[in-house]
């Protein structure tokens, strides 16, 4: 069993911190929520290009997530060095946001943090998130039910690994 005061702390990361990281942000801090676990557990979100910095979640995302129930309030902002010691995971929506963490990373211990989305799938298996900016209503939502399936399984590790005695 974790300590008392201890957090878990996982940071979601894509390309322009306004599609797929705040999607998943939103639906895990959810699954936290619905869960009774936001003292133990939460999420942040980041990108790998700080060109939108302090912007709001792309539109068509919120609404996306909106009809599904997630509000979306996070503003944008770029990946920094301090998020490799603040955060224990640090999720990569696909293999380009992953290399380019790996660049990031200060240290190799800090390496060992960054994880791939992708890994957490189950209902349906793909390589990565793809970034659905040019994607159409489509896009956004097979990004979200794959966020959806993801952020649960990534919940239940967590529980099962950090949170049982």
């Amino acid at each position: 069993m974790e300590e008392l005061n201890s957090r878990y702390k996982v940071l979601f990361v894509c390309l322009g911190n306004i599609c797929r990281s705040p999607a998943a942000q939103g639906i895990f801090e959810h699954i936290v929520r619905e869960n009774g676990m936001s003292d133990r557990i939460e999420a942040d979100s980041a990108g790998t290009y700080g060109g939108h910095r302090g912007e709001l979640p792309d539109r068509r995302m919120r609404n996306a997530a909106m009809y599904r129930g997630y509000g979306l309030t996070h503003r944008s902002r770029p990946v920094s060095g301090l998020d490799f010691l603040d955060f224990d995971l640090i999720v990569a929506m696909d293999d380009q946001n992953y290399e380019d963490l790996m660049h990031l990373a200060p240290s190799v211990e800090a390496t060992h943090k960054i994880v791939r989305m992708a890994s957490y799938l189950k209902a349906r298996q793909m390589p990565y998130v793809p970034d659905p900016y040019y994607m159409g209503v489509e896009g956004f939502s097979l990004v979200l039910d794959l966020l959806e399936d993801g952020c649960q399984n990534l919940f239940d590790i967590i529980m099962n690994a950090k949170f049982q005695a």
